[in-house]
């Protein structure tokens, strides 16, 4: 990185102090280091419009685990800067965010949080050779260049083990399934998961499909799932179009089981949403906020301390995703003034090699593919929270 005069040094300590006490708005940088002497991590995410639970989660998430870090003495003896964009759930506002985040001299990103932004941006992070986390972007295409990696499931991983869950745990015995076509997310988790599904003990009876171009009236995709006696709904999408469907259902007196994936989680913040029409709704989710392990404990408490709310699986990751990132920069023996692209190359290879604990999950290692290795966990909705699923 670049070294500043005194009187630069001093301009720019000053400045940073100005956006601390400001406050954390988007874009505001969020936790100060020391000048050149620190690292520039960034986070992008929707922290406005339909998908802010996801984004904010992360952002706040990573936030905590970058005070852990830095009040622990940073990465190898370095503080670390960090600063967060919103991209309103667009690809191309994704890009956008990212070009602000490298004006600022980011060296690594967190993000973005969802899988189509996280695509966008990888063409991106590619070209200029910067390591790049997403920490739940899981569509199969997030992770198809050697310098970007996940802490999520990917899509194909979520569909398999959601059928296989179903399976496992007798939950149903004839199946429907409501999907958004449109969306990389959804479709990809719909496919495997109809695939696995083939010889387990239940029967898919439907299977009907929105875009969002049409996902206001969902009573045609309920009433076929009604009519063919479907006992459990498997509904791979987003929590603001699932609120929709459950509050829908309720009008038609249909009430079978409904089980999502990781973009069900955040379905208990929808304003005006029903909570009490989720009870019951499952979800798999590699975080569970009532988990009794001292790391989760302290994180919730934190998390709620700071937040005034209970952490979402997007908080969870994010905040892992940014342990990860120390404990492979440590690994790789990575200091500031080294270039993104040698930073980025030293990184990538010291992945292959790390073994993380973090909350959600005791144990990850990655394949050269980006790929994490990690066991799944499910939730149910009981009285309004999140409690983990036997």
């Amino acid at each position: 990185m670049k070294k500043f005069n005194k009187v630069v040094s001093t301009v720019m300590a000053s400045a940073l102090a100005m956006a601390m006490l400001a406050g954390c708005g988007d874009g505001a940088a969020q936790s100060a280091g020391s000048g050149s002497g620190s690292f520039k991590i960034g986070a992008i995410g929707p922290l406005t419009g339909a998908a802010a639970a996801y984004g904010n989660a992360v952002v706040n998430g990573a936030q905590i685990a970058v005070d852990e870090i830095n009040a622990a003495g940073g990465i190898n003896g370095y503080q670390i800067e960090y600063k967060s964009e919103d991209d309103e759930l667009n690809a191309e506002k994704s890009v956008n965010a990212y070009n602000s985040l490298k004006d600022w001299g980011m060296q690594v990103l967190v993000g973005s949080t969802t899988s189509a932004c996280s695509i966008a941006v990888s063409e991106n992070t590619k070209a200029d050779n910067m390591f790049q986390l997403t920490p739940s972007g899981s569509a199969e295409d997030c992770v198809k260049y050697d310098n970007v990696f996940r802490v999520c499931f990917s899509d194909p991983n979520q569909g398999i083990a959601s059928a296989q869950y179903i399976s496992d745990h007798n939950l149903a015995t004839k199946v429907g399934i409501i999907y958004d076509n449109s969306d990389v997310y959804s479709s990809g988790i719909y496919q495997k998961f109809v695939e696995e599904s083939a010889g387990k003990n239940y029967e898919v009876v439907s299977a009907e499909a929105y875009t969002q171009d049409n996902n206001t009236d969902f009573s045609v995709q309920l009433q076929k799932a009604k009519d063919a006696g479907a006992d459990l709904v498997f509904l791979p999408i987003y929590y603001s179009d699932a609120a929709l469907i459950l509050t829908q259902a309720n009008t038609m007196g249909y009430a079978p089981t409904f089980f999502g994936v990781d973009g069900m989680d955040g379905i208990l913040t929808v304003e005006n949403f029903d909570t009490s029409l989720a009870e019951g709704l499952m979800l798999l989710t590699p975080f569970a906020a009532d988990a009794t392990d001292d790391l989760t404990v302290n994180f919730v408490k934190k998390y709620k301390e700071k937040y005034g709310e209970t952490p979402n699986q997007f908080a969870a990751d994010a905040y892992d995703a940014v342990f990860i990132i120390k404990t492979a920069m440590e690994k790789a023996n990575v200091t500031p003034d080294m270039s993104v692209s040698d930073i980025c190359d030293a990184v990538k290879g010291a992945m292959v090699q790390i073994e993380a604990s973090g909350l959600t999950s005791s144990k990850m290692t990655w394949a050269a593919s980006g790929e994490p290795n990690k066991e799944p966990k499910a939730v149910v909705i009981k009285g309004g929270v999140y409690v983990s699923a036997e």
